[in-house]
């Protein structure tokens, strides 16, 4: 039986793990890279599906800082689509009114990405429809780590007075910085764990695993996950 969408609360702020690309081409005897490109198909519907569904911000973990541990020719083969897939991306930003942006620390990337990404973000700044946000060499902990790098520059050149800084002050020098945090995280493949990903902003999140192989998700599982997400009861730390 279909659920029924009007009836549940769309959660602002989904995040994802894209799990299972390889295991999902093992399965069909291809090689990794034919995962990975169908994953790149249903990164594209899960935006539009997003979108269509009124979710506001949509994460997902694209490239870790620890994937280029991977072959060099796997790591060869996920630029190049990285490269295919900013021109697409660009196109179905503008159908869908969609605004992109990247977190991660882009500089390792060949130059012709780098402005490949200020390109996609730059011409969909304006859109007013859901945000969608690409970590590419991103690592939760690197994150951190240049952002308390940023903080202490400022406070040695008194910037930022050490006394004053909260929690509102650390999340303000992430890459997150003006989006709210993850209000549901969906992690694909059956995997139970965070893979150093959005460390700081996931501290509350709901969290829904689904063995379902990344390039076999849909809409459908969308709006599973939407609706298990409908039976939480978010406390923050706080009593019932």
């Amino acid at each position: 039986m279909e659920t029924d969408i009007s009836k549940l609360v769309i959660p602002r702020h989904v995040a994802l793990i894209l799990d299972g690309n390889g295991r999902w081409a093992k399965k069909r005897g291809l090689p990794r890279t034919a995962g990975h490109k169908q994953g790149c198909v249903t990164v594209e519907k899960t935006v539009e599906d997003a979108a269509r569904l009124g979710i506001d911000y949509l994460t997902v973990y694209g490239f870790s800082t620890e994937n280029w541990k991977r072959s060099v020719e796997e790591v060869g083969a996920l630029m190049q689509l990285f490269r295919y897939y900013l021109k697409r991306l660009l196109k179905i930003a503008r159908v869908n009114n969609v605004r992109v942006k990247m977190i991660g620390d882009r500089t390792r990337f060949d130059q012709d990405i780098i402005e490949g990404i200020d390109r996609l973000e730059s011409e969909t700044a304006d859109n007013t429809g859901m945000t969608f946000v690409i970590a590419v060499n991103y690592g939760g902990r690197d994150e951190i780590r240049r952002a308390v790098k940023q903080m202490m520059r400022d406070a040695k050149s008194g910037i930022l007075d050490p006394d004053a800084v909260t929690e509102d002050t650390v999340a303000s020098y992430l890459d997150t910085a003006g989006i709210p945090d993850p209000d549901l995280l969906i992690r694909t493949s059956g995997e139970i764990r965070l893979s150093n990903y959005l460390l700081w902003q996931l501290a509350y999140s709901e969290i829904y695993i689904t063995d379902c192989l990344w390039p076999d998700f849909n809409r459908e599982e969308l709006v599973k996950a939407i609706a298990q997400y409908n039976t939480r009861e978010r406390r923050f730390g706080g009593a019932k």
